[in-house]
């Protein structure tokens, strides 16, 4: 198959200290970035340009994580730090302000992840003081706050919401029925597990599945995008240099089973899927980006290599990506 990803733009950020996150807005115009140095940047990057929008100072420590919201919430970016807070941030009349923060974490907070747009606006956010919580945004300015307290010893990496669609919806869902979306999320921790949760009818979060494989800190957990068909996977990736794919095939969601992917010789700090679910991308402590897709036999293997640049965002594409299905 050959070299299939090629560097389309580089993003100089003259972020002072490491970038630790990315992330590209739904419509792929905009990038946000964060870092060592305690801010959030946004980015016009239209038609490889790279005009600095934004630079938002709110964080007093390292920023890990950045997640934008779904555009029919308006522009909306969320931030979380080393310094225990979570920053909620919006644009309104082209300037970027802080609208909410949450200072319910007694510890680092290392991931931010929105929940699928059908839900409304709720934001699952994981730290090292062993804690998930999770905002809802409740009208006029107020955030509601529920919190799943010891969700994992000695601390939670990663937070992955579920796609918003009952598994094998395209293949039996009654017509004009509104469908049963259960919400639920995956976490990944310090105590070496991937916990799937689920929201009971009462509005409680239960854990509902234990995923064990690696044998050091899960450091990134992925849940795929739906494609409709009756299979869930989720990717996660650890301090143990291992990549492993979950699936399951049960409607139920209680038969999970781990393939390995592949193992590094480095740490492995992210795990990304392609908006088809067909390919992912893998970030590793070699400080190279690797792309691998599922053969029709069900092997994975690498279809490119990509080493990241110093102090600079690189955005990928994956050419052909439409017609290799």
């Amino acid at each position: 198959m050959g070299e299939m990803v090629s560097v389309i733009n580089t993003v100089d950020t003259s972020h002072e200290d490491m970038i630790h996150d990315a992330q590209m807005d739904y419509y792929g115009t905009r990038l946000a970035t964060c870092s060592s140095d305690r801010s959030v940047k946004i980015f016009d990057v239209r038609n490889g340009g790279q005009i600095l929008i934004a630079d938002l100072r709110g964080h007093e420590g390292p920023v890990w994580q950045v997640a934008w919201a779904h555009p029919m919430y308006g522009n909306v970016l969320a931030s979380c730090s080393y310094d225990r807070k979570v920053i909620i941030w919006k644009e309104e009349n082209g300037t970027w302000e802080k609208t909410h923060e949450h200072t319910g974490h007694d510890s680092s907070v290392n991931s931010v992840c929105w929940a699928p747009h059908d839900y409304g606006l709720i934001l699952a956010c994981g730290s090292s003081d062993g804690a998930i919580s999770l905002l809802t945004y409740s009208g006029l300015g107020q955030w509601e706050v529920k919190k799943i307290n010891s969700a994992h010893t000695i601390g939670c990496n990663a937070v992955s919401w579920a796609p918003a669609v009952v598994p094998g919806s395209l293949i039996d869902q009654p017509s004009g029925q509104k469908p049963n979306y259960i919400k639920k999320f995956a976490s990944g921790g310090c105590d070496n597990l991937i916990k799937l949760w689920k929201e009971e009818e009462d509005g409680q979060w239960k854990e509902e599945q234990k995923l064990e494989a690696h044998s050091d800190w899960v450091r990134d957990v992925a849940w795929a995008p739906s494609i409709g068909l009756p299979t869930s996977t989720i990717a996660s990736c650890s301090q143990d240099g291992r990549v492993f794919i979950w699936t399951c095939d049960d409607a139920s969601g209680n038969a999970w089973s781990p393939k390995l992917l592949h193992k590094f010789n480095d740490v492995v700090w992210h795990v990304s899927w392609s908006i088809t679910a067909n390919i992912l991308a893998v970030s590793g402590g070699d400080n190279k980006v690797t792309l691998w897709k599922e053969s029709v036999d069900g092997q994975w293997v690498c279809i490119s290599d990509v080493n990241k640049g110093q102090g600079s965002v690189s955005t990928s594409v994956t050419e052909g990506q439409q017609n290799e299905q």
